[in-house]
C-alpha cells in the first residue's frame, strides 16, 4: 500500500504562524487558568474566543503558569498558533470583543516557531496583598486577604523571606498532586514592603511548585501575628516538613504579576507591573478638615 503524501499537512503546518499574548484575567471567576470537565476556566474561555476567529484550526493554548483557582493574572503570557490571516497586533481588539469583561488581552506579538510561553521563560513574578486594616474594606477585599486581629511584624516576614533566596527544596511549600519530578527551584527575588495598612509581598522564581506562594504566606502571616517563631519557620521548609505546613493563604490576594524572558516580548506598558496598587497611608489617621 502506498505511504500517503505528506506534502499538504507540511504545507499547513509551515503557514502557521505562533502568537504570543500577555492577558490579564480576574481569577475570582474561574476555576483556575487549566480547562477543567464542569468548572469553567480561563483556558477554555480563551480558547473558545480563539475558535471563533480561527475556525479552521482547534484552538491549543499554552500558558507560562497555571493559576490555581480564584488567583488573579496582572501579565499572563500564553501562546498558540494560528492559521488565519489576522496579523499579531490586531488580535487583541479582536479577542477582547469576543472575552468576558474578566479577561483582557493587554498585547500581542508574533515570535518564533519554537518560542513556548512556559519553557522559555526565564522567572515567573507573583504579588500577594494584605490588608493590615482593623476596619474591613469592600473595595480591597477581592484582590487582598485581611489580616485585623494584630498589627503584623513586616519586618521579621522580611527577614524569613530573605533566608529563603536561592536554589532550595521547597518540598514543604508543595501541595499534594503535583506533576514535577523534584521539589527545587530557585527563588530569585523577594520584596516586602508595607504602605500604611497594605502589605504587598512579592516573589520572583525561575518556576514555582503546586501551590508554594499560598503556603509561604500562609505561613508568613502566622509568623508575622507571632503564632510562629522564626526558627519554626525556617525548620519547617529546610526540613521539607510539609506535614506541619497546614495553613496556606487564600486565593483572592495572589496575583501573576509578569513572565519574563530573555528578549522582550511586549511592551512594557503592557505586561512589566499591571497591578494597580491601592494607596492607604493610615486608616487609623483623622479625616482631613474641610477645604477653604
Amino acid at each position: 500500500m502506498p505511504r500517503p503524501d505528506p506534502t499538504p499537512f507540511l504545507a499547513r503546518a509551515s503557514s502557521l504562524r505562533r502568537i504570543a499574548l500577555c492577558l490579564q484575567y480576574d481569577g475570582a471567576v474561574y476555576c483556575g487558568w487549566q480547562r477543567q470537565p464542569r468548572d469553567p476556566s480561563v483556558q477554555e474561555t480563551l480558547e473558545a474566543a480563539l475558535a471563533q476567529l480561527d475556525p479552521h484550526r482547534p484552538a491549543s493554548v499554552v500558558a507560562a503558569g497555571r493559576t490555581d483557582s480564584g488567583v488573579h493574572a496582572a501579565g499572563q503570557v500564553v501562546h498558540f498558533d494560528a492559521a488565519g490571516p489576522i496579523p499579531a497586533a490586531r488580535w487583541p481588539a479582536a479577542l477582547n470583543g469576543r472575552l468576558p469583561a474578566s479577561i483582557r488581552v493587554r498585547a500581542a506579538a508574533a515570535v518564533p516557531a519554537d518560542w513556548h510561553a512556559c519553557f522559555s521563560a526565564c522567572y515567573r513574578r507573583y504579588r500577594y496583598t494584605l490588608y493590615n486594616g482593623r476596619s474591613p474594606n469592600l473595595f480591597l477585599a477581592p484582590w487582598s486577604w485581611q489580616r485585623y486581629q494584630v498589627r503584623l511584624d513586616e519586618g521579621l516576614m522580611r527577614l524569613a523571606l530573605e533566608g529563603m533566596l536561592g536554589e532550595h527544596d521547597f518540598a514543604a511549600f508543595e501541595r499534594a498532586g503535583s506533576a514535577r519530578s523534584h521539589s527545587r527551584t530557585t527563588l530569585q527575588e523577594v520584596s516586602l514592603v508595607r504602605r500604611g495598612d497594605l502589605i504587598e509581598v512579592e516573589l520572583q522564581a525561575s518556576g514555582f511548585l503546586y501551590g508554594m506562594v499560598r503556603l509561604v504566606m500562609g505561613q508568613l502571616v502566622a509568623l508575622g501575628e507571632g503564632r510562629l517563631s522564626l526558627e519554626t519557620f525556617e525548620r519547617r521548609w529546610r526540613t521539607g516538613a510539609r506535614q506541619e505546613v497546614k495553613e496556606a493563604a487564600p486565593p483572592q490576594g495572589l496575583c501573576l504579576l509578569r513572565v519574563g524572558y530573555h528578549e522582550a516580548v511586549f511592551p512594557t506598558s503592557a505586561w512589566y507591573d499591571c497591578q494597580p496598587r491601592y494607596l492607604l497611608e493610615c486608616s487609623d489617621a483623622p479625616p482631613p478638615g474641610p477645604i477653604s
